[in-house]
């Protein structure tokens, strides 16, 4: 078998990997359906803009992805999740890059180049994607050990600045419907929230989930109150009531706080039939993964 194909689906023993496997079907499946919704002419009257939009989405959804694998890790007690991380990140970096080339086909170059440099938000979706391919170029174990664990640490925190740059970028360019924007928002604050609870604690439990989740639905209904109240002329008493009624379904909030309490339930379920082991101190196992 080729090396590159062994580096792809087998693990370092050499052993078949099925979830590496599962990783890489899951990161290549939406590029799958993108080319078949083109084939087939399901992208709508605006095929460029849509596609274009497809892959914004789904590379800011891999960055999620990405940053979801360390509490899914420590929660659930499924160290093989690990090699999620890598794949869901290159993923994250090749649709990005998908976005920005269908941006450039879509406009021609010199247009695209033009509006980049006058455009706050491209500017801003721009610098996300350079800091992107950083991460990307130095994702391998060669630029581990050139970099040393230290400083390669250090670069791939960036990838909190990323989500930021992405989310921000993703709501000016969603206009006035935010609220797939709101939604990606408010799942980084719940994998945020849990980093600084982590750092904090030491460990989070499944009730501490449970309450990150909560905390973190409260402040996504407030961003998307703020975001209508300061950058559009909705009334923003309106959205505050869409809320907290499901006259227009339920809003993304709710949605962050089934997924936090979907995540603290599975936790709770996962310690009761596997302990974590124990330290010499009676604590836990931390793991030290900054990312």
């Amino acid at each position: 078998m080729p090396p590159a194909l062994k580096l792809l689906f087998f693990e370092r023993s050499g052993r078949f990997s099925p979830e590496k496997t599962l990783f890489l079907c899951a990161s290549v499946a939406p590029a799958l359906w993108l080319a078949w919704l083109a084939l087939a002419g399901g992208l709508g009257a605006r095929p460029w803009t849509e596609a274009i939009h497809f892959a914004g989405l789904w590379a800011i959804r891999f960055l999620a992805f990405t940053l979801a694998v360390t509490p899914l890790r420590r929660l659930l007690v499924m160290p093989k999740l690990y090699f999620g991380r890598r794949i869901f990140g290159l993923a994250a970096l090749g649709y990005a890059g998908l976005h920005l080339a269908l941006f450039f086909i879509d406009q021609g170059a010199g247009r695209a180049l033009s509006e980049i440099v006058l455009r706050i938000y491209l500017v801003i979706g721009a610098v996300a994607l350079v800091l992107l391919v950083a991460l990307g170029a130095t994702s391998f174990d060669a630029a581990i050990r050139r970099l040393g664990t230290r400083r390669w640490n250090l670069l791939h925190a960036a990838i909190y600045a990323i989500a930021v740059l992405g989310t921000v970028h993703f709501f000016m360019q969603s206009k006035l419907d935010v609220s797939e924007a709101v939604l990606m928002a408010g799942l980084f604050l719940l994998l945020f929230a849990y980093r600084i609870a982590f750092r904090w604690a030491g460990e989070v439990t499944p009730l501490g989930v449970a309450g990150l989740a909560v905390a973190t639905a409260l402040l996504t209904a407030g961003v998307e109150v703020l975001w209508y109240a300061l950058a559009t002329r909705v009334d923003p008493w309106l959205v505050a009531q869409a809320n907290v009624s499901f006259d227009l379904g339920p809003r993304p909030a709710w949605w962050v706080l089934a997924a936090g309490l979907a995540l603290a339930a599975a936790a709770a379920v996962r310690a009761r039939s596997k302990p974590r082991r124990p330290t010499r101190s009676g604590r836990a196992v931390a793991d030290p993964s900054p990312v």
